[in-house]
């Protein structure tokens, strides 16, 4: 049987203040260090052991898998890294406090921005320091291919020539593969592999930290799925991840 685990990385600086990150490249917090290594242990004791990794250009997703890795002394796994697997850009929001926007611009707004499928949030000007053209590790990607802002569906349809032609084409090889990626990213990876809609893929929150285990038929269909951490927690945790972007 295939598996895929998929781990939205650890808390990161910016989880913790609280800001749209996007394409910021921030590193994780102490916390956010120890969820991925528990990630790590966590497969362990669930006899769980990855192949091959893929991760995006992101420290805090390319950090949380070195983390799990080290913990399951599996340091030499082969690792695929893509732009590809980048979270969601946030556009002209990325470094702003997610409360403080609900205050400026209204509840309704921030979460359209935020969670709905198909609203860009503003644009970054080309000339931005932000900008994706003004940093090094995109030189090689064509600027049409390069978000200044995303919308979830954006975000998606970026992500899904790599997940068939990669992450899927990686099981003619291994049987278990781990994706350790972001939250908007992941949620397209789950939307295809569940096949929810639209409105049921905008309410769906990714917990960082904690393996998403996909069990796959022979036609890499999902036959069953399921996070390993207790309900309790996993509960507590999704609430956390809905609620950012509430007023203060």
């Amino acid at each position: 049987m295939k598996k895929l685990i998929l781990v939205r990385h650890g808390q990161s600086e910016w989880n913790l203040k609280n800001l749209f990150t996007g394409w910021t490249d921030v590193d994780l917090t102490e916390q956010g260090i120890q969820e991925a290594k528990q990630a790590g242990k966590t497969l362990l004791q669930e006899g769980i052991e990855p192949q091959m990794c893929f991760t995006s250009y992101l420290k805090r997703a390319i950090k949380t898998l070195n983390n799990i890795l080290d913990a399951m002394n599996m340091d030499y796994l082969p690792v695929e890294k893509s732009w590809r697997l980048n979270e969601k850009s946030y556009g002209d929001l990325q470094g702003k406090n997610k409360a403080e926007a609900t205050e400026k611009f209204g509840e309704e707004q921030v979460l359209l921005w935020r969670r709905s499928f198909d609203v860009q949030a503003p644009a970054l000007s080309a000339d931005d320091a932000r900008s994706p053209y003004n940093d090094k590790r995109y030189a090689g990607v064509d600027r049409a291919e390069l978000p200044l802002t995303e919308s979830l569906q954006d975000c998606i349809n970026r992500l899904m020539p790599f997940y068939t032609d990669h992450i899927l084409k990686a099981f003619e090889k291994y049987d278990t593969v781990l994706v350790v990626a972001h939250g908007n990213s992941l949620r397209g990876i789950v939307k295809t592999l569940k096949q929810m809609s639209n409105e049921e893929i905008i309410k769906f929150n990714i917990p960082t930290g904690i393996p998403y285990l996909f069990e796959l038929n022979d036609d890499l269909s999902m036959k069953s799925d399921r996070f390993l951490a207790d309900e309790a927690t996993l509960k507590k945790l999704m609430d956390e991840v809905a609620n950012q972007g509430k007023k203060k």
